[in-house]
């Protein structure tokens, strides 16, 4: 179990890359940290790792703090973004090469018999033979994990190790990591900014943002109750749709449509002062009978079974989400009903008040 409280990271400048921050994963699962560029996810593993000191704060592994503790000594895998793997050893020679080395070497016998299982885990035993330069991006990423593992570490760190492949890689890749982690049992964290990626292999998602986690959950929850405005936009695809209002002191009001039935007297809204109506684009349908506004489609994108009908309000963007059954063209306009059961209002501060 890895507990981080109150972690803290200031460098000379004065750049704070990370700000109090505080999370924990249990012992097996698998956590993504996600977030933009930037945002300090490399910082926070680096620093989980021993690579990099923390400011201030505490890092414990299964109640034992780390902090001071030697990288060496913290008992990680580790599975870097380039793979850092030896170019003048075969495949099988960098998964043994943890195991030669240091006060924790092992006999060659036991040290083949344990490479082999790895080997045969990551699906590299018919690549074994050769080296770096003449394996795939995937084949190399299957060596540095194997290499990782066969130490057997109580937790694996894993740093964008997929941003170098292609997508259709990343996604077999992608699933062959979460299955690889899950067959050995081992608490693992997952860096990465590609939040489909996220919410794919994580048990659980660490958002971030400017050094501060903004929500720690399943990724659902992530999508279907975001904690503010950034985690709302920053969590599927396509994002949110902020729909600016003012508050007349009945109800939001949009310049072009009044929403009667979304009062919510258990807020305290100021008079005249900006908010925003956020809505999933699923929850945007087009509706004859009962509609809440009409626009223009301006354009339609083809997504799988689906289509985004892309249309504007005061110059501005927006999207539904609808079946591909539903007979609409660009340039018609079309009557829009909103789901007000699945709508977010953020203040103008970013802070979720419903």
């Amino acid at each position: 179990m890895i507990e981080v409280s109150n972690l803290s990271k200031t460098y000379e400048n004065g750049y704070e890359a990370l700000k109090n921050v505080n999370f924990s994963v249990q012992k097996g699962e698998l956590v993504c940290l996600l977030g933009p560029s930037g945002c300090g996810k490399s910082t926070l593993l680096n620093i989980i790792s021993g690579l990099l000191d923390a400011t201030s704060g505490d890092i414990k592994f299964d109640g034992q703090s780390v902090i001071g503790v030697a990288p060496e000594k913290r008992d990680i895998g580790f599975v870097f973004q380039n793979y850092a793997l030896f170019p003048h050893m075969t495949a099988k020679e960098n998964v043994m090469f943890p195991l030669t080395v240091g006060k924790g070497k092992i006999s060659k016998k036991e040290a083949r018999k344990n490479v082999q299982k790895y080997l045969k885990l990551t699906h590299i035993e018919d690549i074994a033979h050769k080296k770096p330069g003449q394996l795939s991006g995937g084949q190399q990423q299957r060596v540095a994990i194997a290499r990782a593992l066969v130490q057997q570490p109580k937790v694996l760190l894993m740093d964008e190790p997929l941003s170098n492949l292609d997508a259709r890689l990343r996604l077999q890749i992608r699933e062959e990591i979460r299955a690889l982690v899950k067959e050995v049992g081992i608490t693992t964290i997952f860096v990465t900014h590609d939040q489909e990626e996220a919410l794919s292999i994580g048990d659980r998602i660490i958002l971030l943002n400017e050094g501060i986690v903004q929500q720690a959950d399943k990724g659902q929850n992530l999508y279907l109750n975001p904690a503010n405005q950034f985690v709302a936009n920053f969590i599927g695809n396509p994002v949110i749709d902020l729909f600016k209002m003012n508050w007349d002191g009945e109800r939001l009001v949009n310049s072009t449509f009044n929403i009667s039935e979304f009062q919510l007297n258990n807020i305290n809204f100021e008079k005249d002062k900006s908010y925003c109506l956020g809505i999933r684009p699923e929850n945007i349908q087009p509706n004859d009978s009962d509609f809440d506004f009409q626009a223009q489609i301006k354009d339609i994108e083809l997504i799988g079974r689906d289509r985004i009908l892309k249309f504007e309000i005061d110059e501005k963007q927006y999207r539904s989400l609808v079946k591909v059954e539903n007979e609409i063209n660009v340039g018609d306009t079309v009557k829009f009903k909103i789901n007000m059961e699945k709508a977010f209002i953020f203040n103008d501060k970013g802070e979720r008040l419903f």
